[in-house]
């Protein structure tokens, strides 16, 4: 055998091997193609559901307690002894702390003395008045002189009243310097100590802050601009807060306060929402994530969104899919071709929507896409398998 006949034998060998090696992949893609179309539909499918949909706006807010009293102080002085603590309940006229009052008892006692003072001087410019009022009428003095009598009364009578309000403010000041709860409540805050000094300028310095009733709670949550014209007095509404994260509260929509409030160019509003704290959970200060409640739909048929942009057999259906009031949905069943289905549309929350039809039902599966890998039912298998040269454009060649 000649080396020629060598390697025909060997490159006809390598042929025949070629060969059924691609017999075997065409067989085991054919299988492969018959599994996926007899076990795996062409496109992706959900389960129409019942249940509710809700349509909210989120928003984020301060928790605090309603009837909130800060607590100051009208004089200036050092205080001297504190009677109460944190979270302590409180009776109104309660004594919650005393500044040191020996300055003021001296100020009630100088004020005393003033009032004294003139109290003698009146009273002596009244026992002249009335020595020389009967030598006035016998015309033994002139109007002029007795003009004197009456003008040294009429001052010490004045002074007297100076002196008397002096005292009364001296002995204000004095009463000032025991603080009194002015409400039944509970201490949230205290922001002084014994010995401490508290000056009563232009601002009250705030020294306690009292919630009248922590089992009413309220949020002043800031609402954007373009949401504000959807909440209404009396709205309800859920909120969460990150210390109890697994629990929804509840509450309603008390206030929306008209000033506006803008940060970094967004315009917000304060929208006030008052909550019952019946078990004492919720603690003045906690940040909640509120969602109000827009609309609802219970016991509803729920259809998600992506179900109304699907296309079969060439046909496009946007028009339809997007119209407010009414669409158009493939549903499948197993060994059945996909089935079109004319449904009235809902409300949305952006993922699932509420659909209404006589031919509709739960449990229907509907199409929300087409799967990539699958859309091109033209392509055969041996084109699959042996694509063309490189540039070359099927149906048609180069053009």
């Amino acid at each position: 055998m000649t080396i020629f006949s060598k390697i025909f034998n060997r490159k006809k060998m390598l042929l025949v091997i070629a060969t059924i090696c691609l017999l075997i992949m065409a067989a085991l893609k054919f299988g492969n193609s018959v599994k996926a179309s007899e076990e795996n539909l062409p496109f992706e499918t959900s389960r129409i559901e019942r249940g509710d949909l809700e349509i909210t706006i989120s928003s984020t807010g301060s928790l605090a307690a309603q009837g909130t009293v800060e607590i100051g102080t009208q004089v200036s002085g050092t205080i001297e002894t504190i009677t109460v603590d944190y979270n302590d309940k409180v009776k109104k006229g309660q004594v919650l702390a005393k500044l040191d009052q020996a300055i003021f008892r001296a100020d009630v006692l100088q004020a005393k003395a003033s009032v004294a003072s003139a109290q003698a001087q009146f009273d002596q410019a009244q026992a002249e008045y009335n020595r020389n009022a009967p030598l006035k009428e016998k015309k033994y003095i002139s109007d002029e002189e007795f003009m004197a009598f009456i003008t040294n009364l009429n001052m010490t009578k004045a002074n007297l009243s100076s002196a008397k309000a002096v005292l009364t403010r001296a002995q204000i000041n004095l009463k000032y310097t025991v603080i009194c709860s002015p409400i039944d409540g509970t201490v949230i805050e205290k922001s002084i100590e014994e010995g401490q000094t508290v000056a009563a300028s232009l601002s009250t310095p705030t020294l306690f802050l009292i919630a009248e009733d922590l089992s009413q709670m309220q949020i002043e949550a800031a609402v954007d601009e373009s949401d504000i014209g959807q909440i209404k007095i009396g709205q309800s509404t859920k909120f969460e807060v990150a210390a109890y994260p697994d629990r929804k509260f509840s509450g309603k929509v008390e206030q929306i306060r008209l000033q506006p409030q803008t940060v970094s160019n967004v315009v917000t509003y304060t929208v006030v929402v008052e909550s019952t704290n019946e078990d004492g959970v919720l603690l003045p200060g906690m940040t909640a994530t509120i969602e109000f409640m827009v609309a609802q739909q219970k016991d509803s048929l729920l259809v998600p969104d992506s179900a109304f942009m699907v296309s079969l057999g060439g046909r496009n259906h946007s028009k339809l899919a997007n119209s407010k009031t009414e669409g158009r949905i493939f549903v499948v069943a197993k060994g059945e071709a996909p089935r079109a289905i004319r449904v009235e549309k809902g409300l949305s929350d952006g993922s699932n929507t509420v659909v209404i039809g006589d031919d509709i039902r739960e449990g229907m599966q509907v199409i929300t896409s087409v799967k990539a890998e699958l859309q091109d039912e033209k392509r055969g298998l041996f084109s699959r398998l042996m694509p063309g040269p490189p540039g070359s454009r099927r149906g048609g060649g180069r053009k």
